[in-house]
This record gives C-alpha cells, structure tokens and sequence, in this order.
C-alpha cells in the first residue's frame, strides 16, 4: 500500500477558484490512471477527472470546461484546478492511484462552496 497525501481544500465562493494536489509517497510505476472522484452524503462517489500515464484526460460532464487535471510523474503527484466553483461542486474530493495489481485512495478532502 502507497500512501496518498492530499492538500487544498476548503470553503472558497460561488464563481472562485481552488487547487487540490495529491502525491503518492512510493512508485506506483509506469502503468497507471491517476484521478479524482468525489462524493456527497447519500450519493455515490462518481469520477470527476482523471489522466492516465499516456497523458489523457477524461473529465466528467459536469466538471467539463471548468476543471483542469494534470500530473507530475517523476514527483507521482496529481493536481485538479478548478474554476468557476458551484454550490453543486461541494463535496469530499478524493484521490486515487490505480493500475496493474493496485489501486490506491487518499482519506478525502473536503470542498465546500458557499457565500
């Protein structure tokens, strides 16, 4: 098990802007999708973005145009830039690390977008 440690976070306002970083503290090796899913009490997690170690990105609908991943593979690191934050964009963002034989999450972080 690699241990992935999440950063940013926190209360920022309708419109405004917050970063979230994940890095994982060991390899995880050449082979992998490195993303961020969330979730909100009563609902599934769902994926919000994620890239793989090719350099492709997916993005869900409804972050589409408004978040940015990308990575850092030599630091094993993951960070999601996200723009025009809604109240419907709060929820406990988590990281996740996975390829062949592994499959990785960070403890959560919490997002709240309010006034």
């Amino acid at each position: 098990q690699v241990p992935l440690v999440e950063s940013g976070g926190g209360l920022v306002q309708p419109g405004g802007s917050m970063t979230l970083s994940c890095a994982a503290s060991g390899s995880i090796g050449d082979t992998y999708f490195m993303g961020w899913a969330r979730q909100v009490p009563g609902r599934e997690r769902e994926l919000a973005a994620s890239i793989n170690s090719a350099g492709v990105n997916y993005y869900s609908d409804s972050v589409q145009g408004r978040f940015t991943i990308s990575k850092d593979a030599a630091k094993n690191t993951v960070s999601l830039q996200m723009t025009n934050l809604k109240p419907s964009d709060t929820a406990i963002y988590y990281c996740n690390f996975h390829g062949p034989g592994f499959n990785y999450w960070g403890q959560g972080i919490q997002v709240t977008v309010s006034s």
